[in-house]
């Protein structure tokens, strides 16, 4: 089955989100809780259980996409950092 796998990754504040796709079969989805202190822990997290548990190895995959919805959340919500841009 090399090189087949389609796995799309959103990071959000509050989880994280994997989609899988493989030809001829359904999508298949995983949500787990984000970490807030280091992202990355959720997504390695939830490649190692679809390893386990669905039984997809790492050589299967064709396209691995990633976005995050943190930052986008913390400007319409209003949080962080006060900053301003200054041009000529």
């Amino acid at each position: 089955m090399s090189g087949e796998l389609r796995i799309g990754v959103d990071i959000g504040g509050t989880f994280t989100d994997v989609v899988v796709r493989q030809p001829g079969a359904p999508s298949r989805i995983m949500k787990i809780p984000t970490t807030r202190s280091d992202p990355s822990i959720a997504v390695l997290e939830a490649l190692k259980r679809m390893q386990a548990e669905w039984e997809l190895a790492p050589q299967d995959v064709l396209r691995f996409v990633h976005g995050t919805t943190v930052a986008t959340n913390a400007v319409l919500e209003r949080k962080g950092a006060k900053v301003g841009i200054i041009t000529t």
